[in-house]
């Protein structure tokens, strides 16, 4: 995994904002050094005149000058410029595209389905066995797009930004539109699959969701909501004035006054897609775009275990080991599917990274990192399975987060519990390094926890970790035995 990626930048020219994003880290999950937006609203007149407003391309294109600059001091390796509906379809497109040029900024106008393209790739990039269809939700334009085996299938581009709809939107119009316009292979590619929702005004509606149903996760990414919920959602937005909404729930004005239009749009979806459930994705246009650039080798990395790595490898003492301790440990849970075994690897990844907190708030300091760390790749349980893995690593004491512990059935938290006590075993036995680890090994043999230490190494059984191979022992209902040879 290439460490040294970046600095490298995006300028996204939508029809609502103008976006500056500037990211390094790891290649395939890049980490944002710096993210800035304007609400220029280039594309709010779209509907009624056809034009870019001049007042909105004046504020754009100071941004872009800013944005320039910025970009210079940042020194960065490649900065890709796109502009999308609201410049695409505007009849003063090019004179915006002029003024943009005079400030040293060379945008590239993206047709509607190259623009599905990308959007869809930022899914993949996020949630890589994504089966469905992708919907971007921007302010000038509702790009669909199905998904299936890390590919994107054609997409189409509409005119159903939330800017172009309007506020007192009609989701019956909507759904006549969609019915005419949606051709019948996205139809299928959505009909009892999953709807993708990519687009600030899509993740507006799931805060909303989020927010008014007392959620306890406030992490848009991998949040679903169903067809009942999304009319529910719909009926509350036309209840209430934006600005109530935006006292009520935390949402910014803009966002506020699209929400409107984006949960007609949601519910027109629903209604002719029939999709299972609508899922958020954090990752889009501008995260598709820095997958593209990608070699098809780092395109098939796990994002969540690539961001998980890189955490470790930067937070942990000794550099990371995760995957020698996820080896250590698994000859304990014989009976983990992929599933689990991905989760449990992923905790093993980050099994060292609360070190520098103070010894009384370690747990808390690890479980904050995996609950609401910048991952992908990852819902809601997940997170609190990873949180309730590293709260037992780090000797966290008492009952784990009750909130978060709703959310997954006990006994799988129970289970992740037993991961945690093994990763502290490991990690207490061999100091966190990774040359002692190799030269131990664990293992259940007829209801005994067994410790494999070799001669020369049987001074590290101290009474710290006879103590925490009791602990394990019998979370695992097991007797503890240490066995040297």
């Amino acid at each position: 995994m290439n460490r040294n990626f970046g600095p490298v930048g995006i300028i996204d020219i939508g029809s609502n904002s103008i976006r500056f994003v500037a990211y390094a880290g790891s290649e395939r999950v890049p980490s944002t050094l710096f993210n800035e937006k304007v609400s220029a609203g280039l594309g709010r007149e779209l509907a009624t005149t056809g034009r870019l407003p001049d007042k909105a391309m004046d504020q754009a294109i100071a941004a872009l000058a800013r944005f320039r600059l910025l970009a210079r001091e940042m020194k960065l390796k490649r900065l890709d410029v796109v502009a999308t509906a609201a410049v695409r379809d505007a009849s003063n497109g090019d004179e915006f595209l002029e003024r943009a040029r005079k400030v040293g900024i060379e945008p590239t106008v993206i047709a509607g389905e190259e623009e599905a393209r990308l959007a869809a790739l930022g899914v993949i990039s996020a949630i890589p066995h994504a089966r469905g269809v992708v919907a971007d939700l921007g302010g000038g334009s509702l790009e669909l797009t199905p998904v299936n085996g890390g590919q994107p299938g054609p997409g189409i581009s509409l005119p159903l930004g939330v800017l172009r709809v309007g506020p007192e939107a009609s989701a019956k119009q909507l759904t006549n539109f969609l019915r005419k316009n949606v051709p019948p292979a996205i139809l299928a590619a959505a009909a009892e699959r999953t709807l993708y929702l990519v687009g600030g005004s899509f993740r507006a509606t799931v805060q909303l969701d989020q927010q008014s149903a007392g959620d306890p996760l406030h992490i848009v990414h991998g949040h679903a909501i169903d067809q009942a919920r999304a009319r529910e959602l719909r009926q509350l937005v036309r209840a209430a004035t934006p600005e109530e909404i935006k006292q009520r729930y935390g949402l910014s004005t803009t966002r506020a006054n699209t929400l409107a239009a984006a949960a007609a749009v949601l519910d027109a979806l629903f209604r002719v897609l029939e999709p299972t459930r609508a899922v958020a994705s954090a990752y889009g246009l501008r995260e598709g775009i820095l997958y593209d650039h990608l070699t098809h080798d780092r395109q098939r990395q796990d994002p969540l275990l690539a961001a998980a790595l890189e955490a470790g490898e930067k937070l942990g003492r000794f550099g990371d080991h995760g995957a020698e301790l996820d080896s250590w440990i698994a000859p304990l849970f014989p009976d983990d599917d992929e599933a689990a075994r991905r989760l449990r690897l992923a905790s093993c990844l980050l099994a060292d990274v609360g070190w520098e907190a103070h010894p009384d708030f370690r747990a808390l300091w690890a479980v904050d990192m995996g609950v609401h760390g910048n991952w992908v790749g990852i819902d809601a349980e997940g997170r609190t399975i990873i949180g309730r893995t590293l709260w037992a690593a780090f000797g966290g004491e008492g009952s784990f987060s009750p909130e978060l512990a709703d959310l997954v059935d006990a006994r799988v938290l129970d289970h992740a519990g037993q991961w945690g006590a093994a990763l502290r075993l490991a990690q207490r036995l061999s100091g966190g390094t990774e040359k002692l680890l190799s030269r131990s090994a664990v293992s259940l043999d007829e209801g005994e926890l067994v410790l494999h230490l070799k001669k020369k190494d049987a001074a590290l059984y101290s009474d710290a970790v006879g103590r925490r191979h009791r602990q394990l022992a019998a979370l695992m209902g097991a007797s503890p035995r240490l066995e040297i040879g």
